[in-house]
């Protein structure tokens, strides 16, 4: 029977259409994806999940459900890739395939695919190239940054020297120190510690690496409609990010009035210079934006990420001062009372396999930066589709108890044969690897082994009296350890 009302009929008809697409259109999905934990309807695995230090939880699975699996976090998958074997197989046999960065809500309203940290595709390989390429025109691995770092050292001895052996937090202290190094790079300009805007940078950073990682954080990117109702973490996350945008562009701004392309005096001049070449061309990609975004990922990364390990290096020495005095007995050795230089590291077996240990123990980005497939792959006999969210875990790497045998303890023998000399392992990754691993990576090693062997020259670090050492690390987007207080008790 026919409807005799037009609207039921109109009606009608889309509804059967809608059934016909529904039953004819559908595609097939041809996808094989790894197995996984049965999820729940609109939550997916959520509820098993360790909210606060997820990657705990993933390394867990990963035991029940194999190197590769899948893991629903609200209605969309997400592959989880362990232990060392598979994630190198991913990031460096695969390394095209995994480059890409995925729709995260928080980190797309952040980043807006500038700079280089999340961006993709062809405006992330242009800032990537232009990066490692300046970064070592303004020093990184040569002589100059080695002083630049040697003379920060000194001013971060001088600090820890004015509290006279009494508690202190650390935190700013070093966070300055590490953050003077790439700005010097970045701006061609030093902060005292005491300095209102650093100290205002830093706080913003500190602020926004600790809410992005937070349970908050990770309810409002699986279901970002809904959670703005609920909750102003990117709000937050968005005015802090304000405020370093500003002063970056504040600076930029000035610079570009002074700019002598034969002349450049650091990594935003080059940027300036590349952007006055390109202006002719319509597919720009050294924008005022790109260029405020990177300078922001640089600083935040390249103050974080060494700042956080030497922060669990004092912790532990703290904790184990039987390695701390090894550590000093072999700068005393090979280093005296003379500066520390990158060249004294080849003579400090020791010492390089403590910091290493500290590296992996600290374990400080444990799900990496999330990647997400360019393209379909075919993966360990799955076929994973183009755009799928992946988290290369580097805990169940730095954890990997086939090539750490003592994973779950800080135990610098890791690095160490038997003959107490040094021995690199093809499983450290702390910096990830393949075509999205760390470009400051070369920096930071340098930095590393110069802040921590001249301070450990200087001081002997101690726990306050009745003080117990926690090394549960903290919560956010990098594993940083707990707020502590330490004592720098001056070496006679």
């Amino acid at each position: 029977m026919i409807p005799s009302d037009p609207i039921t009929l109109v009606l009608s008809i889309i509804l059967c259409l809608f059934f016909v697409l529904l039953f004819f259109g559908r595609k097939k999905n041809t996808y094989n994806l790894p197995p996984g934990p049965r999820p729940l309807p609109i939550i997916g695995n959520l509820h098993i999940l360790d909210m606060k230090r997820p990657y705990l939880t993933m390394h867990e699975l990963s035991k029940k459900y194999g190197p590769v699996y899948t893991l629903q976090l609200g209605v969309e998958k997400v592959v989880v890739i362990c232990g060392y074997e598979a994630v190198r197989d991913a990031l460096v046999n695969h390394a095209d395939e995994f480059s890409g960065r995925p729709k995260v809500a928080m980190f797309d309203e952040m980043y807006k695919g500038h700079g280089i940290i999340m961006a993709s595709s062809d405006n992330w390989r242009e800032m990537r190239r232009f990066t490692l390429s300046t970064l070592r025109d303004f020093g990184m691995g040569k002589e100059a940054i080695e002083n630049k770092i040697s003379e920060e050292s000194d001013f971060l001895v001088q600090k820890f020297r004015s509290y006279k052996g009494e508690p202190f937090n650390n935190i700013m202290n070093i966070n300055s120190a590490v953050a003077n190094i790439i700005i010097s790079i970045l701006l061609s300009k030093r902060f005292d510690y005491e300095d209102p805007t650093l100290l205002k940078l830093l706080k913003m950073s500190n602020e926004n690496f600790h809410l992005t990682g937070s349970p908050m954080a990770m309810l409002y990117n699986t279901y970002p409609s809904v959670m703005r109702w609920f909750t102003s973490v990117t709000e937050k996350v968005l005015r802090n990010q304000d405020v370093v945008h500003a002063f970056i562009q504040e600076n930029f701004i000035k610079q570009r009035e002074q700019l002598d392309g034969n002349d450049q005096r650091n990594l935003i001049d080059s940027f300036l210079v590349k952007q006055r070449e390109e202006k002719p061309n319509p597919k720009l990609y050294f924008t005022n934006e790109n260029l405020t975004v990177l300078v922001a990922d640089l600083f935040d990364a390249g103050m974080e990420t060494s700042s956080t390990t030497l922060r669990w290096g004092f912790l532990l020495m703290m904790k184990y001062p039987e390695i701390q005095k090894k550590v000093q007995s072999e700068i005393d050795k090979v280093i005296g009372s003379n500066a520390p230089q990158v060249i004294h590291r080849r003579e400090m077996p020791y010492t390089d396999a403590v910091i290493h240990e500290i590296q992996r123990f600290g374990n400080i980005l444990p799900t990496s930066v999330t990647h997400a497939t360019i393209q379909d792959v075919n993966f360990r006999g799955y076929l994973l589709p183009k755009g799928i969210q992946v988290i290369p875990l580097l805990t169940s790497v730095l954890y990997d108890k086939n090539h750490f045998v003592k994973a779950d303890e800080f135990y610098p023998e890791h690095f160490l044969d038997s003959s107490g000399n040094f021995v690199r392992k093809e499983a450290f990754m702390p910096f990830s690897a393949g075509k999205r691993s760390c470009a400051g990576e070369n920096l930071a090693k340098i930095e590393l082994f110069m802040f921590f062997t001249r301070l450990l020259q200087n001081f002997t670090f101690k726990a306050p009296p009745g003080a117990t050492l926690d090394l549960t690390p903290a919560v956010g987007y990098t594993a940083s350890p707990m707020p502590y207080k330490m004592c720098a008790v001056p070496r006679v």
